[in-house]
């Protein structure tokens, strides 16, 4: 199932995302024929419903690969460009968060919720790797890591259910797509804690990709204030 080949962005495709995927489509047209679907490994298929499932089968394919537990299967319902349901599933340590508008997180059942953190510099941090930054955006990561308490790399989308769950405090990511976070913000938002992208705005069906979690919504414009050094200034 780890025979793998290399997209265009050349991030690695396994055989298992490419059956995952096919597999929840076929389950998503027979139950919701209207609806649009948005896939990593397919594409779009356009719905009518004002609904769309948006779908990740493997976030993380190169942790799969490597035999790291931190990758995960990502469902989201996103209603007129807008997440409202989402859901983060871990398979090989039988972990799942489910996150819905207006109401709470689920972890394997139980509410789950994020931690309280006093100050910026109390705050672990995590990304999944520097490299996927531009130079402006790693000028103002590196603003950011020099604030906080400690910095652990790697992650995937794990590192969003971990804030969820009150085990890490801030996430802060670029270049993601909407297969990459849209599941992740009803997750974390409904654990208690608040995403955005780099700017403060809620993110949605357009946004650009840069992406901010925080587990203590009182430390958001303390993480924006350091996100906004680019460049060097």
């Amino acid at each position: 199932m780890r025979t793998r080949r290399c997209k265009a962005d050349a991030s690695p495709v396994t055989l298992a995302d490419r059956e995952a995927e096919e597999a929840m489509r076929r389950l998503i047209i027979a139950e919701r024929p209207m609806d649009g679907i948005v896939g990593e490994e397919f594409g779009d298929r356009p719905g009518t419903s004002g609904r769309v499932w948006v779908l990740d089968p493997i976030d993380g394919t190169r942790a799969f690969i490597a035999g790291r537990p931190v990758f995960g299967t990502l469902i989201a319902l996103v209603e007129d460009g807008w997440p409202v349901m989402g859901v983060i599933d871990q398979p090989i340590l039988r972990e799942r968060w489910v996150g819905a508008v207006g109401r709470p997180t689920l972890f394997n059942g139980q509410p789950a919720r994020v931690r309280g953190c006093q100050a910026l510099a109390d705050a672990l941090l995590a990304t999944t790797s520097p490299a996927l930054f531009t130079d402006d955006q790693l000028h103002a990561f590196e603003h950011l890591d020099s604030a906080v308490r400690s910095t652990v790399l790697g992650g995937d989308c794990y590192n969003y259910a971990s804030i969820a769950s009150g085990w890490i405090d801030v996430v802060v990511e670029a270049g993601l797509k909407l297969h990459d976070f849209a599941a992740l913000v009803p997750v974390v938002e409904g654990a208690g804690g608040r995403m955005c992208d780099w700017s403060g705005d809620p993110l949605h069906a357009g946004s650009n990709g840069e992406v901010v979690a925080a587990g203590d919504p009182a430390r958001i414009d303390d993480i924006l204030d350091a996100l906004a050094c680019r460049g060097g200034h």
